[in-house]
Order: structure tokens, then sequence, then C-alpha cells
């Protein structure tokens, strides 16, 4: 026979294996004496007790501690070890050594002489701040504070501690780049989600809302005020985007605003984007006005790499973090250097490349600045055609009228060719402009393109790269004497680029010489420029010089130097000099620190010497970041006035699913978001209904954007995510304590669209079990094992086999509710010649919050030998 029980009253009688370990190690320690430390032992009153440890951005471990009274200490070791510190420990523990993140950083925690060496600096602690056992050195958990800055707030009620830095531990940077492989791989397509959500259509929807405002106090009353106001919605399915910029010591004008409408949809081979509102295109024509138009091409706004890559440098503040985002996918980040130097190699993609930079600086800033980087190879795939056509008004003093066509296609794998034509009703030497261009990939390291521009001019690059990564890029313009379509006068352009990288065991280094030269009617000019920066020991350093040379003597020759290095208690400091070789003297000199202060605080002080205006200033930042905007104060001070600058900027974003106005301190127009709503999958079909409740414990893991959890209805929202762009969101299959509970799909693909949150319902299948044993009746029953059971649903279709195992005994957790036969192999029973005397045992799982367990099933087996007896 079957019996049924709630699976709520066998659950009862199971804890988690963490929670059981906790209160027994507690109870021992409350009850039973404990040996004297030193020796592998814990003086009176000292109790082992397992926490756990969350370490934000890395994840949670359980970890031993020890507790006196309301001091936490923690095992050094086994705390470096999941942070990735390189650490080793003497063999009878009293010492462990190694270094902090960086090699020169060595630090020694002795526990013989009671004091710890970090950095050169000697911290002397307490007899009783280390304790020494037989297998780690536990130190208390202040010290790991205000010695290698990581902050630990520890949870009496939860035996739950908190570890906080602002460093970028070795685990958080495995981390980062891990998530980036991961995100790459899925975009090449190599990770395959088990569910896909595509883009829905709305009619509309207002949900983002960017704001900045800053104010400028200058000497003599010249005082200004910018204000800035940016909607994205959805309308008619497409994203609209406004922008309202006002200056206040400049007129209100059209061309200082910004409106667009786009429209994609990357699955429509015609048309895949439509465009209207204010362009951005690329165009041969000198053309410094908004234009006011239209857009539609056939080319997707996903990532499509093709092969090679480009180099791709700019400059920022010292020692940011930049990411690379090509058509809205991120697919490579690095740091600036000591001068806000850094360089990118940008892979070459199939169509018209988007470049977008995101900009992160080490007190938690933001900046988003996005450029169409005209990268001159242009390859499309094999026998496909892409076009894109561009038509409106230039917003200049002519009321021009502008238009362009061009169409590309794949010849081979290794030949793209291409053309179109452009008008611009402003050109007096010819309006209509026709072109034709190339893109040639020769052997493993040389690209080719050139293109052709009747009446305009006539352009080559090359680009040559060694698998030592030495790079050279040669560029040729001639101009049509007569052209007026760009707007500078030149008849020659020449350029030529050689980039080489270095790398030692303890340095790293880039090195680039660009030399430039124009022809003029009148005059030749060229610049040169070696820039050679680099790493070493934790410093970073820049030296770049300059050089302008005419057909008139004495060039123009200057250096610059810049230098990045850390100090004690946290203190960045930047050091630069501007060396000018025909004056034979320094003409700028400057100095910079900068340290976090408060919790998301950071302060800034400079001060310059300007020995060519014989000048000097000096200036503090003050910025703060609130979780619903990033404010800036800064003064500057010279011997005659004193200027003072206040800013403030932020977002708000609306969720139409939970009728919720949140603000935030990113900018998030043309963005998107996800709200992930986990519940309990009472019948397992799937869909969520009226009386199936909400799941707490869900956890998972996206490749992008920040997750806010919302603990009062147990759902989580992730914002900043870019449109158009698929998510990978993966589920952990071990989020619940409850073995009932189980995760059907535990990846799932999110295409997101912007200035909206999609809602993701995630079901949780509350699934039940059935248990049973198979016993061979001879002289007496005993168990059989290796005996196959399948199950039935009610449609006698076939959901499950199990074997049973050596004593019989046999279990499957995963039904959905509903009516079941269980039917024992009778093909298997054939072969062994054996027969049962019930086949089949029907059973019913009962849907519940908690599950249900069906055992006491039986089959009863025999030999043929006895049957026949």
């Amino acid at each position: 026979m079957a019996g049924t029980y709630s699976y709520l009253q066998k659950s009862s009688n199971r804890c988690s294996h963490v929670s059981c370990w906790r209160f027994v190690m507690i109870t021992l320690f409350f009850f039973l004496l404990k040996p004297e430390a030193g020796q592998g032992q814990l003086k009176d009153g000292y109790e082992e007790v397992s926490i756990s440890l969350n370490v934000q951005r890395i994840g949670i471990i359980d970890i031993l501690a020890i507790i006196h009274g309301q001091e936490v200490y923690l095992p050094v070791k086994e705390l470096f070890d999941f942070l990735k510190i390189k650490n080793n420990a003497s063999p009878d523990y009293d010492t462990i050594s190694g270094f902090f993140i960086h090699p020169k950083a060595i630090f020694v925690i002795d526990k013989a002489t009671n004091q710890v060496v970090y950095q050169d600096q000697l911290f002397k602690v307490e007899p009783d701040d280390l304790i020494q056992t037989e297998t780690d050195v536990y130190l208390k958990s202040v010290h790991f504070d205000h010695i290698f800055g990581l902050a630990c707030v520890f949870q009496f009620r939860s035996l739950s501690m908190t570890l906080t830095t602002k460093l970028e531990l070795p685990a958080i940077r495995e981390m980062q780049q891990e998530q980036m492989r991961l995100n790459i791989s899925q975009l090449k397509g190599e990770k395959k989600a088990d569910t896909t959500i595509k883009r829905s259509f709305s009619l509309f929807h207002l949900g983002m809302a960017d704001w900045s405002v800053m104010s400028n106090h200058a000497p003599k009353g010249q005082n200004t005020t910018r204000i800035n106001l940016g909607l994205g919605a959805i309308v008619l399915g497409g994203e609209a985007n406004a922008y309202l910029n006002y200056n206040s010591d400049q007129p209100f004008s059209g061309k200082q605003q910004f409106y667009r409408w786009r429209y994609v949809n990357n699955d429509n081979p015609t048309l895949r984007q439509f465009t209207a509102g204010k362009l951005f295109t690329q165009s041969t024509s000198s053309i410094y006005d908004p234009i006011i138009g239209l857009h539609i091409t056939n080319t997707p706004t996903t990532y499509r790499r093709s092969f090679g890559t480009y180099t791709m440098s700019n400059n920022t503040e010292p020692g940011w973090m930049v990411e690379l985002y090509v058509n809205n996918v991120l697919v490579d980040y690095t740091k600036a250097d000591a001068s806000g130097f850094f360089t990118f190699q940008v892979p070459i993609v199939y169509g018209n490349s988007l470049v977008k930079l995101r900009y992160y600086g080490p007190w938690g800033e933001e900046r988003v600045k996005e450029q169409n980087v005209s990268i001159p190879f242009n390859f499309i795939p094999l026998h496909q055609l892409e076009y894109s056509v561009t038509a409106g008004f230039v917003k200049d003093e002519y009321k021009s009228r502008f238009a362009r066509a061009s169409v590309s296609y794949g010849l081979s794998r290794n030949i793209t060719i291409g053309g179109g034509t452009e008008y611009l009703s402003s050109v007096e030497s010819g309006k209509h402009m026709p072109f034709v261009n190339a893109s040639v990939r020769l052997g493993s390291g040389l690209l080719l393109s050139g293109e052709h521009t009747y009446g305009v001019r006539s352009k080559g690059v090359l680009t040559y790269r060694r698998p030592s990564n030495l790079q050279v890029d040669l560029l040729y313009v001639k101009y049509d004497k007569n052209q007026m379509a760009v707007r500078y006068n030149y008849l020659e352009e020449q350029k030529a680029i050689i980039s080489m990288p270095f790398r030692g065991r303890k340095f790293t280094a880039f090195s680039r010489l660009t030399l430039n030269r124009y022809r003029l009617p009148k005059l030749r000019q060229t610049t040169g420029e070696l820039l050679v920066s680099g790493v070493y020991a934790g410093v970073s350093s820049n030296v770049t010089t300059f050089a302008i040379f005419t057909d008139l003597k004495n060039p123009l020759v200057f250096s610059n130097v810049s230098m990045s290095f850390r100090l004690p208690a946290g203190i960045r400091l930047t050091p630069q000099a501007q060396y000018e070789y025909r004056q034979h003297n320094f003409s700028t000199l400057r100095g910079e620190a900068e340290k976090a202060i408060f919790k998301n605080g950071y302060l800034n002080i400079f001060y310059e010497e300007d020995m060519i205006n014989e000048a000097s200033y000096a200036g503090m930042g003050l910025r703060y970041n609130f979780s619903f905007a990033q404010t800036f104060f800064a003064v500057r001070q010279s011997a005659k006035s004193t200027e003072m600058t206040q800013s403030a900027r932020g977002s708000l974003m609306y969720n139409d699913i939970t009728k919720n106005l949140k603000a935030n301190n990113q900018p998030n127009v043309g963005r998107g978001g996800l709200v992930i709503l986990p519940f309990l999958d009472l019948n397992c079909n799937g869909v969520r209904e009226s009386n199936e409740p909400k799941a707490p414990g869900l956890k998972f893991h996206v490749n992008g954007g920040q997750i806010e959890r919302n603990d009062r209805d147990t759902t989580f929202q992730v914002n900043n995510l870019e449109s158009y762009v698929s998510y990978l969101i993966e589920l952990n299959k071990n989020s619940f304590d409850n073995i009932a509970w189980q995760l059907k799909n535990q990846s799932i693909s999110v295409a997101v669209e912007p200035n909206y949150f999609k809602q993701i319902e995630v079901p949780v299948a509350v699934v039940g079990e059935v248990s049973g044993t198979v016993l061979l009746r001879a002289k007496s029953l005993t168990g059989l094992g290796r005996m196959i059971i399948k199950i039935y649903n009610s449609d006698a279709v076939l959901v499950s086999r199990v074997i049973s195992e050596s004593d019989g005994y046999f279990s499957y957790l995963g039904l959905a509710p509903g009516n079941y036969t269980a039917r024992i192999d009778q093909a298997q029973l054939l072969k062994l010649h054996m027969v049962a005397a019930e086949v089949n045992a029907s059973f019913t799982i009962t849907p519940g919050r908690e599950g249900d367990v069906v055992d006491g099933l039986r089959f009863i087996v025999y030999t043929e030998e006895v049957t026949e007896n």
C-alpha cells in the first residue's frame, strides 16, 4: 500500500546542514570546557563558531570564526585564500606572510612578537588580538580594517559578518574578467539559454528621465547656470528620447536641443532600423550643424565580429577605468595611466560601428561618451548586402538639404566592396558626390582600405600587424584642389603611426610614434608625437613629447610628464609637468591629491603654477554620491579672483509594473531594465495564476546592470541595461532551502527594451516525491537492486524512470501535482525470468506550498521457479 504524508510534516524534521552545524557548535561550546590557546587550543570564554561571511561583490562563504564577548576573530589564511590574496603560513602556524594585492605590498603577521608588518609599517597588537591554532592564525576583525582596509561588521543575532572595501581585490578582478569573458562568449553565440524572451512592442510608455544642474560663480558677476533635462519613452513601439538644454549666458536655441525616435527590429532582414529626428551620421562633407531627417538601414544593432582589430586611443582622467562598447555590447575594458591616456584594440565588426566609451572614476564617478568612430575597414559577411539611407535638412545658415545612400556587399570573406552617393545643397564645387570603396584583407595581419569620392578626395589606409603586436598604420589622402565639400584647405594629408606594447615580469608599457604631414597651398606642416606609457611597481607614468614643424624656423617642441601613485592613508598623488625645449624651462607644474572621505565622499586638492603667464592657481573639490544624485562642489583661487562651481545630476525611473517612481544617480534615458519576479508554480504549468504566491530566496546572476532587491515583495529590479542587447540571466538551482522548490530553466535570455522595465516571471515548480521498495520473495523478503521502475502520468505518458538501490529502495523527486502510475519494467522481468505480484501502483501528488511526499510503494517479485512451485 502507498501511504501519503504531508511534505511539510516530513521537512519539519529536516534542517539545512549549515543551520544544524551552527546550532550544534554553539551548544557544545556553551556546555563543554575549552582547552588553553596557543597550542591549537582556546582559553575559557573563546568559542569557535561557524559564521556566514558576506564579501560584497564576491559572494558568501561559511567560515570558522572565534568569538570572545563582543569581539570577533577571523582566520587570516582562510580569508585571504578566499580573497585570492597571496599568503604562506609557517609549519606551526605562528607566522603568515605574503603580499596584499601588489607584489610590493608585503605583509607579515607574527604571533610570536604580536605584530603585523605591512608596507614597511609596523603595527603592534595586543597579545589577545592574535590567536594561534593548529590550522590558522586568527586576527581580531578591527585590525583587518585599519591595517588592510577590509571593514568588517558582525551581526550576533544572525551569526553573519559583512566585509566591505574600496580596493580592487584579486578575487573581484578575477570575477570581472570572468564576467566579461562570459558576456563576450554569449554575444558570439557560444552559450545557449534555456528560455528566450524576445522584444514586445507597446504603444506608449514614459519610463526614464535624466537631469543635471551646474552653476558657476565667476568674478565680476560672470555667473552661469546650465540645466539639462532628458526624457525617455516608448512611442508606437519605438524609442523616443528628448534632451532640453538651457544655458543662462546664451539665448535659447533649437540647435542645442535633441530629439530622436528610433524603431529597431533585428528580426526583419529588410528593414532593421528606422530613425527620425536629429541624426548623427558619417559624411564626406564637413557638417558642423545637426541634421534633422530620416535614416533607414538593414544593419542590425547586434555585435557581429569580423576579423582583425583597429587601435584606438584617447584621454580621460588619470586612473579611471574605461569600458569599450561596440554597437552597445561590452567587448573590453582598461585603466587610464597617470596622464589619462588609454588604448584599445577595437575589434572590426561587420557593418557600421557605434563605439561607446564609458568612464568609471576611482571613487565611483561615471561618464558616458558616444562617438561614431570612423573605422576605415568595413567588412560584410559573405554574399550579404547591407544598405544605409539618410535624408534631411541641416540646421545651418544655408538651410542645406542633405542626403546620403550607401551599399556594401560581401564579395568574399576577405573582400567587401561598396559605393553610393552623397548630396549637400550648399557645396558650390559640386552638390552630388558619388563614391566607391573597398576593404581587403591580405594575409593574416595586413588590411587595406580605399575610397574615392568624385570631385572631393581619394583616400587609402593600410594597417600591418605583427604577432608581437607591433602595428603600423599608414594613411594617405589627396584632395581635389577645387573641392569645397571639406572645409579645410588641405591638398594632401599623410599620417604614419607605429605602436608597440611591452610587457615584462614587473612592468607593462605602451609606446606610440605618430607623424602627421599636411600640405596646404602655401604651407607645409609636420607634427609629431612620441608617447611612452607604463606601470612599474604600482606606479603609473606617462611621457608624451609633441613637436610642430612648419616651413618657418624655430619648431615648437614640448613634453608632458605625469605620474600617479598611492600614498599611505589611501591618498592618490598625481604630479604633472610640462617642459618647453625652446625656452629651456618648465612652462607648467601641477600637483593633485585625492582621498576618499566618509562613505561616498571624495576630496580633491590641487596646485598649479603657470610660468608663461606668471600665474598660480590652487583649488579644492568635494564630491559626494548619494543614492539619488551625484553632487560636486569646487573652488579655484588665483591671485586676483575666486571661482566656485556647484553641480548635481541624477535620474528618475518609472516602473510601470510596480507603479513605482525611483531616483538614481546614474543616467538612464535610452537604457532599459528588468523586474524579476519568482513565484511558486503550484500546478507546474509555467504560468503565474492568482493563487500562486511569490517565492522568496531566489539567487541569480545577470551579465550587466545593477541589481536591487526588494525584500517586501521578493522581487528584483535590474537597472542600467543597454537597449536592444540580449542579457543572460543565470538562475542558481540551489537557491531555496526547500528541496521541493525547483527551477526547471536555469538560464534566460532577455532582449532589453529602451526606457522600459520588462517583467520576467520565474516559475519555481513545487514538485512532489515518490518512494518505495522492490522486494524479492524467496525464503524471506529481501531488497532487490538494479530494478527499473517507470512512472507514467494520467495520460499514460512516461514521466521518468528510476532504478532501485542495492537494498531495493527507490525514490524520485520532481513530479508535478496529478495522478500517476508506477510500473515495474516488464521487459526487464522477462529477461530475468521473474514475475511481479502487482505490476502497477497508483498514487496521487497533491498540490501545496511545501510539496507532497508519497512513500510506501512496494513491488514484490518472484523467480519463475518459485512461481512454478
